[in-house]
């Protein structure tokens, strides 16, 4: 009888154990995405690098930003594992999420991630400023059709500049430049969320 209840928790504290140990080795070794730009107008190239680690099966991207130092060289300034979610995550018992990998632009010193989400798509702007890349400005797009795009559906857009703290939220209908309704509030994140923090769970909270 003991051996029979004891059988079952020894197998999944193994379990348990191998997942934490597979955790802790990863094997981000395939290039997703290199770009390259000045992101803190010095007037040196900096980079953006994506990686994939395709050992493990929820394949899982980190995000690292290199920063140029006056000997040439590149630093690694923030490494992130959480802003990209895994391709087929753990909460999706291995689906694929349904979304492609983002997108990073370089322009004027801001780095732009754009991103699919449900019903639309996201771009965050983030500035180094004060040693940290912060988030600065939010731009979304979203719809409320559930079956077909069509003349009846209304696109919703969003605008969250989170250095003043104003978010505007204006709904139009499809084809049309007119204003279906408009929401404006001021809404204040101090201190400004760092992109080596940031969650792609975040999307949620704006």
């Amino acid at each position: 009888m003991k051996n029979r209840y004891l059988y079952p928790i020894f197998f999944c504290v193994l379990l348990q154990t191998s997942t934490a140990a597979q955790n802790k080795t990863n094997h981000f070794s395939e290039l997703i995405r290199d770009v390259t730009g000045d992101l803190n107008n010095d007037g040196f190239p900096d980079s953006v690098i994506v990686m994939m680690d395709i050992i493990n099966e929820t394949r899982p991207l980190r995000l690292q930003l290199f920063l140029s130092q006056p000997d040439g060289k590149r630093k690694l300034i923030v490494t992130s594992n959480q802003i990209i979610e895994a391709m087929y995550p753990i909460e999706k018992n291995g689906a694929y999420n349904g979304y492609q990998i983002p997108d990073f632009f370089i322009e004027n010193g801001i780095l732009s991630m754009w991103s699919e989400i449900e019903k639309g798509n996201i771009s965050y702007e983030f500035k180094y400023q004060r040693g940290n890349f912060e988030l600065i400005k939010l731009h979304k797009i979203t719809h409320n059709s559930t079956i077909v795009i069509d003349e009846n559906t209304v696109f919703t857009e969003t605008n969250f500049n989170l250095i003043t703290g104003l978010r505007t939220e204006v709904d139009q209908l499809l084809g049309s430049d007119k204003i279906v309704n408009k929401r404006t509030k001021t809404v204040l994140i101090r201190p400004l969320p760092k992109i080596q923090n940031f969650k792609f769970t975040d999307k949620y909270l704006y």
